[in-house]
């Protein structure tokens, strides 16, 4: 068994990480470039209405195969916007999918509803598997504020007012939707202080998810063979083989989010520009995460805020990253079809592999094939660094 000890995190790597990326080295470019000079055109990308445009156009051509609904019996965005929810299928295999939980990262948005659209017209074999064996909820935009604001995180209202929230500087109260699904982590109180926090985690205390995913952007990074840019990494938050998930279920989601994410690989590592690796932060010295307070940590914990979830349930969950956000303005038109696409493979992969069931098959040490810089440790929210001997 490898020896572990605990480091203090040091200011420079809490810098490093504060958005779990890299520092933008200079890379050869993977596919249609994403370096728009720090400028990206908003129009051409999706918002709030459009997507409720889009969801509603899809719910009529599908003529009720897509069940779209709002969670307004749950509670709205902090400044009053609707969380909307597509249902589709009749498996009794439930999937829950999230994307846009950072404002920044939009074309995931656009990916859920092409996988969307084509579930609800189309007829072929890979589609109908899906639609006959899993039941998906579909959260096409976690965090509607932050889109329209162009923000990673959203921002804090006074209910009562209408008014911005303020810190004791007189400044706005920004809070990290991703990190709000957590329960007096480390003596620092409790999260759930958004109100789409609270409303989400009650209807996914409801519905129950047999298996989930959180689809993200991050910074620009290389390959760790090349000086390719990554187009595409693969993430499961609490590190596999690491410090916590072995202890999950008997060692059960260990396997199970290998499997998931090692079918993904698999199936689309050799699709267009894709240069595809394992998610990892860091400069220099990178690592693993093993973060207990994100969202799709919270899912795997089987956290119990507000006794929502007394009898504890929990499910596997992993996350997808695609390269470049709009708030670094580092996606370029000619990339954003290309990476909505690959976007679109991936998901639509990960909902066949569980559909048919293939992902059972997958030996999950494939995960370990998966390319990945050397890591010297876990970066963890919980004990600091801890660094592998």
């Amino acid at each position: 068994m490898r020896k572990t000890k605990v480091l203090i995190i040091v200011l420079a790597v809490i810098f490093m990480v504060t958005s779990f990326g890299f520092a933008a080295p200079r890379l050869v470019p993977s596919g249609p470039s994403t370096d728009n000079e720090g400028q990206t055109n908003l129009s051409s990308t999706i918002n709030y209405e459009k997507m409720i445009k889009i969801l509603n156009d899809i719910e009529r051509t599908s003529k009720g195969t897509v069940e779209v609904f709002t969670l307004d019996e749950y509670g709205k965005s902090e400044q009053g916007r609707s969380l909307y929810v597509a249902k589709v299928g009749e498996g009794d295999t439930k999937v829950w999918v999230q994307a846009s939980i950072h404002g920044d990262e939009q074309l995931v948005s656009e990916a859920v509803l092409d996988v969307l659209k084509t579930l609800g017209s189309n007829g072929a074999k890979d589609v109908q598997t899906i639609l006959d064996n899993v039941t998906i909820y579909a959260i096409p935009m976690y965090n509607p504020d932050g889109i329209e604001m162009n923000t990673r995180s959203t921002m804090l209202i006074d209910q009562d007012t209408g008014e911005p929230l303020l810190d004791q500087d007189g400044d706005p109260r920004y809070i990290d939707l991703n990190r709000d699904w957590k329960v007096d982590l480390m003596g620092e109180g409790f999260g759930f202080v958004a109100s789409e926090s609270r409303a989400l985690y009650e209807f996914w205390t409801e519905v129950k998810p047999d298996f989930a995913l959180d689809m993200h952007h991050q910074g620009i990074k290389e390959m760790p063979d090349s000086n390719k840019s990554v187009s595409f990494s693969l993430g499961i938050s609490l590190a596999p083989n690491g410090p916590t998930l072995p202890g999950l279920k008997d060692g059960e989601y260990n396997d199970l989010t290998r499997q998931l994410q090692s079918y993904v690989y698999d199936d689309i590592k050799d699709y267009g520009y894709s240069h595809i690796d394992r998610y990892v932060i860091g400069g220099e010295d990178k690592y693993e995460i093993d973060i207990v307070g994100g969202v799709v940590s919270a899912m795997m914990l089987g956290i119990n805020y507000d006794n929502l979830n007394e009898e504890g349930h929990s499910c596997p969950a992993v996350f997808f990253e695609t390269k470049g956000n709009t708030r670094d303005g580092n996606l370029g038109q000619r990339a954003n079809g290309y990476l909505t696409k690959q976007n679109y493979h991936a998901l639509k992969s990960f909902l066949y592999g569980i559909a048919s069931e293939e992902v059972y098959h997958v030996n999950p040490d494939s995960w370990e094939e998966i390319p990945r810089h050397p890591i010297i440790g876990y970066f963890t929210d919980y004990a600091g660094v801890i660094v592998i001997e």
